[in-house]
């Protein structure tokens, strides 16, 4: 993760440094892949520096070459290997103040009470628990074949309905710095340098006639006037908007066939050339300038997918893709790998987020996470975890104000043209 540090400080912990394994979450795609390894480079010149035994630092990427491994249910990042008898799972602890829909409602009686761990502060579980996992897990089926929120289920698993342990929330897991924490976190919004330019990005919104008055005057309340390449994709022609028709049927889900019509079309001459595809639905919410500023830090000349990332099927080997409603970002090379592929819809109301997914994973192509984009509304998350972000997007309008969504969470004061 961006930011993150750890600073082995007790005396207590450096007489046993060398029983420590870390685990970085760390992901493929170059830029990530190099700052996980200054991550490393940092940590055992720590542990030089305090003449201890290094720890077994480990990168998760580098694990297997399963794109699913960014999982912990296939391989358990674990911090700190505290006890080899107890069973310990311990972090930073986060919880829901009401149910959500990305928990799939658990707990929603009292949403508070069962907590989950804040991956910015990093989280540990004992030997004792790991390999208790680790064999439960060779022949127990996962509830469920989707992977939504990591951190979420990742409790819920540990917890087992009551049979395992529940996160201990320990302070020494920050995000914030202070002299008793052995782990702090800077951003998930790295300086990478100038933004990107507004030429740099063309973007798409799905949209369709019903939701022609309802969602797309949100859109250009907001966050269209940040766009210099805008299309509106809908299933007809609306000059007032206007709108393009791609010649696909409007479909009541999945939109798959209008989603592949908009990676030819941006290949095509109809569009000016951009380095990078932003489609996102009509009812998402974003901030075009902090996309710009992070997408400074990828190289355009690599095939890149880029959002939040879900999985479907990974204990099975399945396959990771960005989901569609938080907006997904595609370099032109990505796409145009996609499209020569032949890889396509096998309906046009196939999920087109999931349909993707799979076709980049033929095709070589990661899926590159980031935790600022959001499947869901601000509701549905954490406060303390959304805290500490500059979110790029949210979405669904259900039982909120979007305009106002947007001017509290993702509308900067600084003025756009200095973003």
């Amino acid at each position: 993760f961006y930011g993150y540090k750890i600073r082995a400080k007790s005396a207590e912990l450096n007489n046993w440094l060398e029983e420590v394994v870390l685990v970085i979450q760390s992901q493929r795609n170059s830029y990530h892949a190099h700052q996980s390894a200054q991550r490393k480079a940092e940590i055992l010149q720590q542990a030089a520096q305090l003449g201890q035994e290094a720890p077994v630092v480990l990168l998760l990427h580098e694990l297997s070459e399963y794109e699913g491994d960014w999982t912990p249910f296939l391989s358990y990042p674990t911090l700190f290997v505290l006890s080899y008898c107890q069973e310990w799972f311990l972090g930073k602890r986060l919880h829901d103040n009401e149910a959500s829909i990305i928990h799939h409602y658990a707990f929603s009686e009292d949403p508070s009470s069962f907590g989950y761990p804040d991956p910015a502060a990093g989280w540990a579980i004992s030997m004792s628990l790991l390999q208790r996992l680790a064999e439960r897990i060779q022949y127990e089926r996962m509830k469920s074949d989707f992977t939504i929120d990591l951190k979420h289920e990742i409790a819920f698993y540990i917890w087992e309905g009551g049979n395992g342990p529940k996160l201990t929330a320990v302070p020494e897991f920050c995000t914030q710095q202070r002299d008793y924490c052995a782990t702090t976190f800077t951003t998930y919004l790295p300086n990478c340098g100038d933004a990107v330019n507004k030429e740099d990005i063309f973007v798409a919104v799905k949209t369709c006639q019903k939701f022609h008055s309802e969602r797309v005057p949100v859109v250009k309340a907001t966050w269209d006037k940040d766009a210099a390449f805008l299309e509106y994709y809908s299933d007809v022609t609306d000059p007032s908007i206007p709108t393009i028709h791609l010649g696909v049927p409007n479909t009541e889900r999945g939109h798959c066939g209008k989603t592949f019509a908009i990676l030819r079309r941006f290949l095509s001459d109809s569009v000016p050339k951009a380095d990078w595809l932003l489609i996102v639905d009509d009812d998402t919410l974003i901030s075009l300038p902090r996309l710009r500023k992070l997408l400074r830090c990828y190289d355009p000349r690599e095939a890149v997918s880029l959002g939040e990332r879900y999985g479907y099927g990974l204990m099975q080997s399945g396959y990771s893709y960005t989901t569609g409603g938080g907006g997904m970002v595609l370099s032109r090379v990505a796409v145009s790998r996609l499209v020569s592929s032949g890889c396509s819809c096998y309906s046009d109301d196939a999920p087109d987020d999931m349909v993707l997914g799979m076709c980049l994973s033929s095709v070589g192509v990661p899926i590159t996470h980031s935790p600022l984009f959001h499947q869901a509304r601000p509701d549905d998350y954490s406060e303390d975890l959304l805290s500490m972000q500059q979110p790029i997007s949210f979405h669904k309008h259900w039982n909120t104000d979007p305009v106002a969504v947007y001017t509290h969470w993702l509308q900067d004061t600084q003025p756009r043209d200095e973003l």
